[in-house]
């Protein structure tokens, strides 16, 4: 006989844990499965680790920029496998105290791949397992690319476990993967190619922004190819990416070139539950829209951007529903986004390009701002911001910053648009001085 739960949650990261953990407090019997190391992607080979190394190469870019204004640091340099030590205090815990943390509260953890059998019964190795209710939250994997040599390409959690940084790498795509680790492993000192195949890299981002850091990365040296799609990958004494610009050599290749859904070996079709290739069909409320058992939330869910606080807040809003029936709907206004370059582009609300699709009228406020006393201080010469500003409510439509602080600055306007709070409400406030919070006052 089969062991029964009144909730089994697919995945361990911060949709799975934002819904397993108020269930299990309100008394429900709950399980968590995961094939891979409890804890997702964010905590152990995504957002946490990255920016652990992130803010090594921050500090040699910073030292870099002033080392004409009275800084000088002239044998300052990342030692990589040190670094890399560092980076194993915050990962290498987090399974096992995940883990505890479930036993902890009486959730039952099983590792292993889950298969659906039947509508409400999940298969693990040899083990059957019944649930009132199901939650997909298995997170995303590498999507399929379908090119020859594909299977010699790394993974971004290959790079972010690199024991030495190789002296010259690719990055097979243009978005957040790409750019991030492009920037850290330039800081670090290895030779660095971006083969993106359109003409924009780094899409959801504000175009005119995109294109400053696009200068901005190559003037550091990053070698940014666009319009380059890439016809096959081969090994080559380290790898040979054929593209239609051309060949590109390398001692490693990284794929990052978009993520999937990891809901394939889910079986998903034979609980009767609709997918796509963004993931689980769900409605308002993150429900399945065939199967009323099943809720889904972060990247497995087609519905929101696969961010981690995305992941947290649809994980609450699942629980919620759970817990008193459907009556909470997904709201994603004014989420903050951040790329984590060097510097880093942030935004929130919608791009200028959204908004005249959109046929608002808007007002909009762009600016240079390498000159402004923020950016000269750390002698920052990439940076810019451009805010949207309805003219008739006057409430903020979107918000896109590049340079320092930026991401860090965009979560006050990620406040005044998820609030609708107008621009004369934001400027009114008296800001600590100088910081980047003063600055809002003139870009309004």
């Amino acid at each position: 006989m089969s062991d029964h739960f009144d909730l089994i949650v697919v995945g361990t990261g911060s949709a799975a844990s934002s819904v397993a953990s108020p269930c299990r407090a309100a008394g429900w019997s709950v399980a968590v499965v995961d094939d891979r190391p409890f804890g997702g992607t964010c905590a152990n080979r995504g957002c946490d680790p990255k920016k652990v190394l992130v803010g090594a190469a921050d500090v040699i870019d910073w030292a870099r920029r002033m080392s004409a204004h009275g800084l000088h640091a002239p044998d300052l340099r990342i030692d990589w496998p040190e670094l890399m030590r560092f980076k194993h205090t915050f990962t290498d815990p987090v399974p096992r105290d995940r883990e505890q943390g479930f036993e902890g509260a009486g959730i039952r953890a099983f590792h292993g791949v889950a298969r659906f059998v039947a509508p409400d019964t999940i298969e693990i190795a040899n083990s059957r397992i019944t649930a009132s209710h199901f939650v997909i939250a298995a997170g995303a994997a590498p999507a399929r690319l379908g090119i020859p040599g594909e299977e010699f390409l790394i993974n971004s959690d290959q790079f972010l476990d690199f024991a030495h940084l190789p002296e010259s790498l690719i990055f097979v795509g243009g978005g957040y993967i790409a750019f991030e680790f492009a920037h850290l492993a330039a800081r670090a000192g290895s030779r660095v190619t971006i083969l993106h195949r359109g003409q924009r890299p780094l899409e959801a981002f504000d175009a005119d922004l995109v294109s400053r850091l696009v200068l901005h990365s190559r003037r550091i040296g990053i070698d940014i190819q666009l319009n380059a799609a890439v016809q096959k990958v081969e090994e080559a004494g380290g790898v040979r990416v054929t593209t239609a610009n051309g060949t590109f050599a390398a001692a490693a290749a990284v794929h990052a070139a978009g993520r999937t859904p990891k809901i394939e070996a889910l079986d998903l079709a034979v609980a009767g539950v609709e997918v796509t290739p963004r993931g689980v069909t769900v409605n308002e409320f993150l429900q399945s829209v065939t199967n009323p058992r099943v809720y889904a939330a972060g990247d497995a869910a087609a519905s929101g951007a696969a961010l981690t606080p995305v992941a947290g807040y649809q994980g609450r809003t699942v629980a919620a529903n759970l817990l008193k029936g459907n009556h909470q709907r997904a709201d994603y206004l004014g989420f903050a986004s951040t790329v984590f370059s060097l510097p880093p582009l942030a935004s929130c609300g919608l791009t200028e390009e959204a908004a005249r699709k959109q046929r608002l009228d808007i007002e909009v406020h762009h600016a240079e701002t390498s000159g402004w006393y923020t950016s000269r201080r750390v002698a920052e010469e990439c940076s810019a911001y451009k805010v949207l500003v309805e003219r008739k409510t006057g409430r903020i439509a979107g918000a896109h910053i590049l340079g320092t602080g930026a991401e860090e600055h965009i979560n006050l306007f990620a406040l005044a648009i998820r609030h609708g709070l107008t621009a004369e409400q934001i400027k009114e406030p008296l800001y600590a001085y100088p910081s980047h919070g003063s600055n809002t006052q003139y870009m309004l």
